[in-house]
């Protein structure tokens, strides 16, 4: 191997926000912190759990709300011969 031009080798500690700890080997330094591992992953637990990412979720919910609340959203708004996909909202097709 060639000196100098692979990156420095760190063995890790491994943290999650639900509090999983484990050491592997890193190049990203000595210490690093993770938002979700597999032991709090819906995809790894077979629980269904929203992932919500700086309040993404509830702003769209609020975005849903307020247009049906101004009764923007009518049936009767759909062009002729037009078909409105399932779960869309009327606002733009």
């Amino acid at each position: 191997m060639k000196e100098g031009i692979h990156p420095k080798l760190f063995k890790a500690k491994i943290r999650c926000n639900c509090g999983y700890e484990a050491e592997i080997l890193s190049t990203k330094g000595a210490e690093v912190l993770v938002d979700i591992c597999s032991n709090c992953h819906p995809f790894y637990t077979g629980k269904q759990r929203f992932v919500d990412t700086a309040g993404r979720i509830d702003r769209f919910r609020k975005k849903v709300r307020q247009v049906r609340e101004k009764g923007l959203v009518r049936p009767s708004q759909t062009p002729a011969g037009r078909v409105r996909p399932a779960g869309c909202l009327g606002t733009r097709l």
